[in-house]
């Protein structure tokens, strides 16, 4: 006999809840693919300058994005199954996200500082790179950068001169306007976002804490209920 009233409400909101942190790992695990095996991209990987932020960054998605799969897929399954193994897997697993999470949180707190410097050191070091060589890969990343910061150049100067490269600015209209516009720079954009929505950032991983625990407290509810069902058999 299966789980009756209440519990089967929780059942399903557990199906659903691992069901969309199934797609979200998915969605994770394609950029990552994608970032690794792009022709745009891949170059970056066989280069022996290729900066290792970015390497470790690719490496860590593809291994989030594969994690949170398997977690997801573990909770479907315990709560469609009601299976009390699968269920206490997914548990366990939700468990080492969630500390892996507090840990971040604790390193970036502590870090605050230096997170924002390792960002403009690994944009300065590609944007050298790419003055350097004019490698098609690189010249990808800094346009990904560049539309994504709204931003361009490691300097005000930099910003300016970069508009003359076609394609290398898509924010930026024209050179003089890279002139007046004195915030554009990369190096400029980073501190401001760190320093802005450095608040929203946190909001975003409590609330991503949250929801795990209540996935957690769900499981522990189901297998106990799951646990109470059969033993009335």
């Amino acid at each position: 006999m299966g789980v009756q009233g209440c519990l089967k409400c929780v059942k399903y909101l557990l199906f659903a809840f691992n069901f969309i942190f199934w797609i979200c790992g998915s969605a994770v695990l394609g950029v990552a693919l994608w970032l690794r095996f792009d022709p745009n991209t891949k170059d970056i990987f066989s280069s022996p300058d290729s900066p290792s932020n970015f390497l470790v960054g690719v490496y860590v998605l593809i291994g989030a994005g594969a994690l949170m799969m398997l977690i997801g897929f573990l909770g479907c399954c315990g709560a469609i199954q009601e299976s009390q193994c699968m269920l206490g897997t997914f548990f366990f697993c939700l468990l080492v996200v969630f500390a892996a999470e507090v840990a971040a949180g604790i390193y970036s707190i502590n870090n605050k500082d230096k997170i924002p410097q390792e960002f403009k050191e690994y944009y300065n070091s590609l944007y050298v790179q790419y003055l350097k060589d004019h490698s098609d890969s690189i010249k990808t990343a800094l346009i990904a950068f560049h539309k994504g910061l709204n931003c361009c150049g490691a300097g005000k100067l930099s910003s300016a001169f970069s508009t003359l490269d076609p394609g290398l600015c898509p924010n930026a209209k024209n050179f003089l306007e890279a002139v007046v516009n004195p915030d554009m720079d990369c190096n400029s954009r980073i501190d401001d976002i760190f320093s802005q929505r450095v608040y929203i950032i946190a909001a975003v991983g409590i609330g991503v804490g949250v929801v795990m625990v209540f996935g957690m407290v769900f499981s522990m509810l189901l297998c106990c209920a799951i646990r109470q069902s059969r033993a009335y058999i």
